[in-house]
């Protein structure tokens, strides 16, 4: 079972609310949670989102990792409690330097999984053994989970936190991230279990409700629009 131990905490006002910032150290990584509320220990709203500097740090449009994150920020914030873990697994886990060699193989075709695989990595090399490890010293022994990988609940599920509900996370694209979020979609299995904004259960327009599951009302399913619809609004 993996180790890791609680190092510093704080508070961390954010644009969407006050969160407790929490630094965990294992054996050779580090790994962050932001707490909102009083959590409980059963069916708690959590997010686990692994880092991405290109796009949290540099705006880059390329993926939806920065609105995934923020979405996540707003959703917890309106349910009055809940977890993001945040995991140092930079490019689905093959780090920042090969993510922007993968990034080259991109400009010249290849989408994201054919990049990781002429990389000689798999399509994602991200565990999870360490949000588990932080849920549990969070004394969190279930999870409502926003994410559409059904490789992450499965992961969650693996290191011993069961979920107990899969919550569709879809967040802002541009046109230059829509092929990445549709290959995410068709060929690594994220689940879009909803109609959403925008698109009806057949993948047609239509101009339906917000998301149910996502009480944010500016807020869109990144698979929901056309890219004419989106781009700019990501920035």
């Amino acid at each position: 079972m993996t180790t890791i131990s609680r190092t510093a905490s704080s508070k961390l006002p954010t644009l969407f609310g006050e969160f407790e910032l929490v630094h965990y150290q294992g054996e050779s990584l580090e790994a962050l949670a932001l707490v909102y509320g009083e959590i409980g220990t059963e069916a708690v709203l959590c997010r686990v989102h692994s880092e991405c500097m290109t796009g949290e740090v540099f705006g880059s449009l390329r993926c939806d990792c920065k609105a995934q994150l923020e979405l996540a920020q707003k959703r917890i914030v309106a349910e009055g409690q809940g977890v993001i873990v945040y995991l140092r697994q930079e490019g689905r886990g093959i780090g920042l330097g090969n993510k922007i060699k993968a990034y080259a193989l991109q400009d010249q075709g290849r989408d994201t999984i054919e990049a990781n695989l002429e990389l000689g990595f798999a399509a994602d090399e991200r565990a999870y053994d360490v949000a588990a490890a932080i849920l549990r010293e969070l004394k969190v022994a279930s999870v409502r989970l926003l994410t559409n990988n059904p490789e992450k609940m499965s992961g969650l599920r693996d290191a011993g936190i069961e979920v107990v509900e899969q919550l569709s996370h879809w967040a802002e694209f541009s046109v230059f991230s829509e092929a990445y979020i549709e290959t995410k979609r068709q060929y690594m299995g994220h689940i879009l279990d909803h109609a959403g904004p925008g698109r009806s259960s057949s993948g047609s327009p239509n101009s339906g409700s917000m998301d149910s599951d996502n009480p944010i009302s500016d807020s869109i399913d990144s698979d929901s629009q056309s890219p004419e619809q989106t781009e700019g609004k990501a920035s």
